[in-house]
C-alpha cells in the first residue's frame, strides 16, 4: 500500500506545472520570489501531489476557484519543503469563507459552568481532517511576506504539530534524542515569551503565541519564514530548533520584495 501511494505521488509530482498556475503563485505568493531555484521545483512538485490529494470546499457562498486552491497550497508547502513528509495526513478537506468568519464557542469556566459566545476568526486547524480559513485573511497574510502575519503558515503549523497532524514531524526529529532536546527548547522559549508578553515588553513575535505551546509554535512558524532575520536575533535557541524542524533556513534567502514592489 506504502509503495502503491509513493508510485502514485511521483506519476503526479513528474507531471508538467500548469502555467497559470505559475502565474498565480508570482502574483499572489511573492515570497516564493525569495526560494532558490531547487526549492521552487521542489515546491511546484508537492503543490501537484497537495491538490491532488486534498479536497476545497467554498463556504458562506465562495466558490472555489484555481486562484484560491493554488495560492493556499503554495504556502502550505513551502513548510514541506526538505521534509520527509506525507503531506499533512490528517488532512482532508480545506474549507474556505470569503472572509472572515464568525463561530460559535462555549468555554468551560468553573465546574460545570459553560461562557458561550462568537469568535470571528481568520482560520482554524481541526485536528479532526479540515483546516478553516478566510480567503481575505490568506491574500492579505501572502501580499506581506515580511510582517510575520500569515494565516495559512499558522494553521498549517498547527497540522504539522503532533497533535494535528498524526506525527508528520517524527522524520524530521530522527531520534527520541533530537526530539527531546527540541521540545525543550520550545518549552522554554515559550515560558519566556509568555513573561515577556507579561513585563510588556517589546515583541517580535505575536502576543497571540503567549496563548499556549500550541499556539506559540504556530506563531513562531509565521515569524520563521517571514522575519527570520529578527528571530533568529531575538530567539537564537527557537530560531535554531525550527530551522532544524523544518529544514531550512529562511534567514539566508535573498529579502523579500516590498509589497506592491517589482517581482
Amino acid at each position: 500500500m506504502l509503495g502503491f501511494k509513493k508510485r502514485r505521488r511521483a506519476r503526479i509530482a513528474g507531471r508538467p506545472f500548469p502555467a497559470e498556475w505559475l502565474a498565480i503563485i508570482e502574483k499572489n505568493v511573492p515570497i516564493c520570489r525569495r526560494l532558490p531555484e531547487a526549492d521552487r521545483q521542489e515546491l511546484r512538485r508537492h503543490i501537484l501531489v497537495f491538490l491532488a490529494e486534498k479536497r476545497f470546499e467554498g463556504c458562506g457562498g465562495l466558490e472555489i476557484t484555481d486562484e484560491i486552491r493554488v495560492t493556499i497550497a503554495a504556502q502550505a508547502c513551502i513548510l514541506l519543503l526538505h521534509r520527509q513528509t506525507d503531506y499533512y495526513p490528517g488532512l482532508t478537506s480545506i474549507l474556505v469563507y470569503p472572509r472572515t468568519y464568525v463561530a460559535e464557542r462555549a468555554h468551560r469556566i468553573v465546574g460545570d459552568m459553560v461562557l458561550e459566545g462568537e469568535d470571528v476568526r481568520l482560520g482554524e486547524s481541526w485536528h479532526r481532517g479540515s483546516v478553516v480559513l478566510a480567503w481575505n485573511s490568506v491574500r492579505r497574510g501572502a501580499a506581506n511576506p515580511r510582517d510575520g502575519q500569515n494565516v495559512v503558515f499558522h494553521e498549517f503549523g498547527h497540522q504539522l504539530d503532533s497533535a494535528y497532524g498524526k506525527g508528520d514531524n517524527t522524520p524530521v526529529l530522527r531520534d527520541r534524542f533530537s526530539f527531546a532536546a527540541w521540545a525543550q527548547t520550545l518549552g522554554e522559549d515559550f515560558e519566556e515569551f509568555r513573561h515577556s508578553v507579561g513585563r510588556d515588553d517589546e515583541q517580535v513575535l505575536d502576543e497571540y503565541g503567549a496563548t499556549d505551546e500550541a499556539e506559540f509554535f504556530a506563531v513562531a512558524t509565521e515569524c520563521f519564514f517571514e522575519k527570520a532575520g529578527e528571530l533568529r536575533d531575538v530567539h537564537p535557541e527557537l530560531y535554531e530548533a525550527l530551522k532544524d524542524f523544518y529544514q531550512q533556513d529562511p534567514a539566508s534567502w535573498p529579502l523579500a520584495p516590498a509589497p506592491g514592489g517589482p517581482p
